[in-house]
């Protein structure tokens, strides 16, 4: 764990440098076969997906914090192509930059999916369970999503939320195999330090046969835990998201 830590924290402090599993392995002080596993063990994704997703998250926060054009940005987090980065950006934030920049963060909340007129024997199925808290943390607002591995980037393939814990159902969910993730945030004020996560998976989902149902535990996200990239999930919309999103999203329009 310690190892694993001190890697992110290099991650962190040199986003704009080429950081190879080499270098990555040296810092942890193992082989890079090791330590790509024990990596994989802690935090549930590859060291590469992690620091991919550390620099997309830091590009989101200088489009919202910074002067600096999208071409600067993406230097700034180690991308020498603007046409890789914005792609990237946009296939795992769900918005291109501009967008993002231009709404100041506030993406419009996800569409649900359209229900079926199907008949319901030949539906997909409906994963239900529950969302469970610890005692020193009540939810506000939960968002569940559906993804094909354990980081929530790009559009889920099916989601809920729910205003506080309890129990869900997710309907229609597609053959395959998928990680449910959680993102919520709390009562208070101070939503960095506020936001709970959990993962369950991997759900094995075939059409025609029950799933069994998830308990959904939310922890304190952790250093650990790769960030959130889709910005539907992002603490600043899940903080507005029970009532203030149209005063927000109004004030992003009249800003840009």
């Amino acid at each position: 764990m310690e190892s694993v830590e001190r890697v992110i924290r290099v991650m962190q402090g040199n986003l704009g440098e080429p950081i190879t599993i080499d270098d990555m392995a040296r810092t942890a002080m193992f082989s890079k076969f090791h330590f790509s596993r024990m990596f994989l063990r802690v935090t549930g994704v590859s060291p590469r997906r992690f620091l991919s997703a550390l620099r997309l998250q830091e590009a989101k926060r200088l489009l919202l914090t910074s002067s600096l054009t999208v071409a600067d940005i993406s230097h700034v987090v180690g991308y020498n192509s603007i046409g890789t980065f914005s792609s990237r950006f946009s296939l795992s934030v769900g918005v291109s930059p501009t967008t993002y920049r231009k709404h100041c963060g506030y993406v419009p909340p996800l569409e649900e999916h359209p229900r079926t007129d199907r008949p319901a024997r030949d539906r997909h199925p409906v994963l239900r369970g529950s969302v469970q808290h610890p005692p020193e943390f009540r939810p506000r607002r939960v968002v569940l999503g559906l993804f094909p591995e354990r980081i929530a980037r790009g559009l889920p393939v099916r989601h809920t939320t729910l205003d506080g814990a309890g129990g869900f159902g997710v309907a229609d969910v597609p053959d395959g195999t998928w990680y449910l993730i959680a993102r919520a945030v709390g009562l208070g004020v101070d939503a960095e330090h506020d936001t709970y996560v959990a993962v369950s998976g991997p759900i094995k989902v075939t059409e025609g046969r029950p799933v069994r149902p998830v308990d959904v535990r939310l922890r304190r996200k952790s250093i650990f835990d790769p960030p959130a990239l889709l910005a539907h999930l992002d603490e600043a919309m899940l903080a507005i998201s029970a009532g203030s999103y149209g005063r927000t999203l109004e004030t992003a329009s009249t800003v840009a």
